[in-house]
């Protein structure tokens, strides 16, 4: 497994369409290890391939219960809502308020190609749509309220790794995808 090299805000592979992943191959199997190598070494929650260079349909998430690696994911149904502060590994030390679903259900194939359905709520489910958004050129910046720089708030500092003070948030996981 290799660290890959992250992407940030103003290159255009976020801003793209991320195309599906006609089959899942050795190379794309490898491609969610690293990403989950890559996720794990930035200290994130949360990794979209168009955040490592690839513009394909793959996220993995690990919200501390264990990776879930999703080819091809389609958020099939999202119930009540939440509001909570992301940030993202490829837009680090901004966070801001994201309203989004509190509960999801989402589909897709696993490293294997094999179906997958994941039920999620709390930071899961926020974890989950804040990567799908990055398949669609969607960044949280984009639906985020009160968009602050680390260190703003009052009483805040600054954390390592562009990490929110309070743990881990969703796609920074040091705040989703998300």
């Amino acid at each position: 497994m290799a660290v890959l090299k992250l992407r940030y805000l103003g290159d255009p592979v976020l801003r793209a369409k991320a195309k599906p992943v006609a089959r899942v191959t050795k190379r794309i199997a490898k491609l969610l290890k690293d990403m989950e190598e890559t996720m794990y070494a930035a200290d994130g929650v949360g990794l979209a391939a168009p955040q490592v260079g690839v513009s394909q349909r793959l996220i993995v998430v690990d919200v501390g219960d264990g990776p879930i690696h999703l080819v091809n994911p389609v958020l099939e149904e999202g119930e009540g809502a939440e509001v909570d502060r992301e940030g993202c590994l490829s837009i680090p030390g901004v966070f801001g308020y994201v309203e989004r679903y509190a509960r999801v259900v989402v589909s897709g194939l696993d490293g294997n190609g094999k179906p997958i359905r994941v039920e999620g709520s709390g930071l899961l489910a926020r974890a989950l749509q804040h990567e799908i958004d990055h398949l669609d050129g969607v960044l949280f910046i984009d639906k985020a309220t009160g968009l602050v720089q680390a260190g703003e708030e009052p009483g805040e500092e600054p954390q390592p790794g562009g990490e929110a003070p309070s743990g881990r948030d969703a796609g920074q996981p040091g705040a989703g995808g998300p």
